[in-house]
């Protein structure tokens, strides 16, 4: 008869303590800027050890998840990510100028709907704004003149529509957009929503938003006459011409 074989006893050695676990309040879903959370929030155990002091906690407040379904975002956030109420806008509070950094204003302009980068402008998008009018008859001169009166210039809103084509093709197209400004081009806008035909919106490249000082049509309000060159657009051919002062 053969004798079994000898159990052989592994050593395991002592037992990693249990973690402690804090409930934390976080966003379970994207949440983009300026949309309110509701349902986009959930108690989730963190690791009590990892839990920053700006975490929303339920031990600390048990109510948060009724009180905070009415906050909007202040900035975009992402799902697994803690909340924290630097983050949010409160009840009551207002979005735009809760955004609006200190010394700018929040302009409303109507765009030119067909032809503002095919709908695809977003707010945090850096833009130029181009002012489209008919050539000065007086002149002798016939077509529209173009020109880019304000450059890099931040959208803080848009407001978007639903528009179908042809082929059955559902585009979201602006109308109405929300621009950061300097008091200076907020004068410059204003003026030029009264002359323009029409103002269009041209999107920038990521890589050209840290470009600064590009220069601005300040003539519309200085009283100094214009200034460079501007496009003259005659049965679909585009020339530039100098400016007159």
């Amino acid at each position: 008869m053969v004798a079994p074989p000898p159990q052989i006893v592994v050593d395991s050695g002592p037992q990693a303590p249990a973690v402690a676990l804090q409930d934390v309040l976080v966003l379970s879903g994207d949440v983009p800027m300026g949309s309110p959370i509701q349902n986009s929030i959930a108690w989730q155990s963190w690791p009590a050890d990892g839990v920053n002091a700006n975490f929303i906690t339920r031990t600390a407040e048990p109510e948060a998840l009724d009180k905070l379904k009415s906050s909007v975002a202040r900035v975009a956030m992402y799902a697994g990510e803690p909340l924290r109420r630097s983050k949010l806008i409160g009840e009551g509070q207002s979005f735009m100028s809760s955004i609006l950094p200190s010394g700018m204003r929040a302009v409303a302009t109507a765009i030119s709907a067909d032809t503002s980068a095919g709908g695809f402008i977003l707010p945090n998008d850096f833009v130029d704004v181009i002012m489209t009018r008919r050539a000065d008859a007086a002149s002798g001169a016939a077509g529209f003149n173009t020109e880019t009166i304000l450059k890099n210039i931040r959208v803080l809103a848009i407001d978007q529509t639903i528009q179908e084509d042809e082929e059955g093709k559902k585009t979201r197209v602006g109308q109405t957009a929300t621009l950061e400004l300097t008091p200076k081009q907020a004068e410059i806008i204003t003026v030029a929503q009264q002359m323009a035909d029409r103002l269009t919106l041209a999107l920038r490249a990521v890589a050209d938003t840290q470009e600064k000082n590009l220069g601005e049509a300040d003539y519309l309000v200085s009283g100094n006459g214009r200034r460079g060159t501007v496009r003259l657009i005659k049965s679909g051919e585009v020339s530039e011409v100098g400016a007159r002062k």
